[in-house]
């Protein structure tokens, strides 16, 4: 049995990245085998102990409870996962590139695309880790399309998206339009086209994008959105690449992403959206393969 401090900072991207990781604990060692504390962070001042306290009690830690691991995402939870660490003894695992110094961390899981320093302590991993999708057999001829937005390393351009999604739309496929934060708010009823179903991030429940991608033969994804590729990518369908402009001739983002269309992994062919039901593949574990790796960089043996 090993026990786990999650350290939770209300972001739900970072609390996806973190719960990725119990996953892949769980899958290693087998869910009775983990014990998960859930502390919030969001409002903890890491140098009150009474407060670092409160929030011990409120995830349900019970007096002289050490854990082996303490995880989380995000800069607000890193302070406080080194105050626990100080207090009552486990392994920091911090996931992506913490604002703090890499050596204050006893672990840090970094994209590759970060360019992470060859430190003993870093875990180098494929993008940033995502939760495991349902294994269910994907709907034939439905497909999903997800739009990012305007970032420091790519320019929107609507344009050039609303003729590369009008071959898409020729394709004999149900298709579903879903846009993100950043998305620019004119972009989902622009790119919209007769068929398809359309939402809004707004108005998605909690779990939607999940089982969306779950249960589509193929998922088409803006360049600028590495994280929803490396989503997708948990899925059996086929994942393909909408572009868009590069910032600049130096972007990290669009090198890692045309490794993946090098290596075969995603498409930027849009004619391949008409025969992505033959194209279907075996989901990414990186979850459970990144795990592994940490169990193994803490000498505690996986027992599966």
């Amino acid at each position: 049995m090993i026990i786990v401090w999650r350290f939770l900072d209300g972001n739900r991207a970072h609390e996806k990245q973190s719960a990725a990781l119990v996953a892949g604990l769980e899958a290693n060692l087998g869910a009775d085998a983990v014990q998960t504390r859930d502390i919030n962070c969001a409002g903890l001042r890491f140098w009150h102990p009474s407060d670092l306290a409160r929030a011990l009690d409120t995830a349900g830690v019970v007096a002289g409870e050490a854990p082996q691991l303490l995880i989380g995402a995000g800069h607000r939870c890193h302070l406080p996962m080194l105050s626990a660490r100080r207090r009552f003894g486990g392994r920091t695992v911090v996931l992506m590139r913490p604002s703090l110094p890499l050596h204050w961390f006893d672990f840090a899981l970094i994209p590759e695309h970060d360019r992470p320093a060859p430190l003993p302590n870093v875990l180098v991993t494929r993008g940033a880790l995502t939760v495991p999708l349902a294994d269910v057999q994907p709907h034939a001829g439905r497909g999903l399309i997800l739009l990012g937005g305007p970032s420091k390393h790519f320019a929107w351009d609507n344009a050039a998206l609303a003729r590369d999604i009008e071959v898409l739309a020729a394709a004999p496929v149900h298709w579903n339009l879903a846009d993100s934060r950043r998305t620019p708010e004119f972009a989902l009823e622009q790119l919209a086209r007769p068929g398809f179903d359309v939402c809004s991030w707004r108005g998605c429940e909690a779990g939607w994008l999940e089982s969306q991608i779950a249960s589509c033969e193929q998922v088409w994804v803006t360049r600028d959105s590495i994280s929803m590729v490396f989503e997708a990518l948990q899925g059996r369908a086929q994942v393909g690449i909408l572009d868009l402009p590069s910032r600049r001739p130096h972007n990290k983002v669009r090198a890692a992403v045309q490794r993946l269309i090098d290596e075969g992994v995603v498409t930027d062919n849009l004619a391949d959206a008409a025969h992505a039901g033959e194209r279907l593949r075996e989901p990414w574990a990186q979850y459970r393969v990144v795990a592994r790796a940490l169990l193994r960089r803490c000498n505690i043996e996986v027992g599966r």
